[in-house]
């Protein structure tokens, strides 16, 4: 699976280990925020590459390693579940890292059922307390 944008942050995200952050304090998430998936549509039959627009609510977007109050990046969630929400989100394939504070991406997608969601960080990668999360969105690639 390619997307054309891979992980710009990564050497961050490795730099912060999972240990530091669990006995770090959670970044506060302001009340009310939220986080979702504008496009594509919960359900839509789509073709490949596949645009993902990230919608953010209450809350502003920084660069990851910028740590400024009532901000974070996305993490986009392909195929699998939540990781733990108490630690550095974990950057592969299916956890994708938007540390330079994109809100959109194009993914090269296989035929087939494929889920999205999004997951806020901080500047560490780390979820909010409490976390964003948007919800689940699925999609059929033709």
């Amino acid at each position: 699976m390619l997307h054309t944008l891979r992980y710009a942050t990564l050497g961050f995200a490795f730099a912060v280990t999972p240990a530091l952050a669990q006995n770090a304090e959670l970044t506060p998430s302001a009340a009310g925020a939220s986080v979702r998936i504008i496009s594509p549509a919960d359900g839509a039959t789509v073709s490949s590459p596949v645009t993902v627009l990230f919608g953010l609510s209450g809350m502003g977007i920084a660069p990851a390693g910028v740590d400024w109050d009532n901000t974070g990046h996305h993490h986009l969630l392909l195929n699998r579940d939540l990781p733990e929400l108490n630690t550095v989100i974990p950057a592969n394939d299916q956890s994708i890292h938007f540390g330079g504070g994109q809100t959109e991406t194009s993914l090269e997608l296989a035929p087939g059922t494929h889920t999205l969601q999004l997951l806020l960080g901080d500047f560490r990668h780390v979820p909010h307390d409490p976390p964003l999360y948007s919800e689940v969105v699925t999609i059929t690639v033709e």
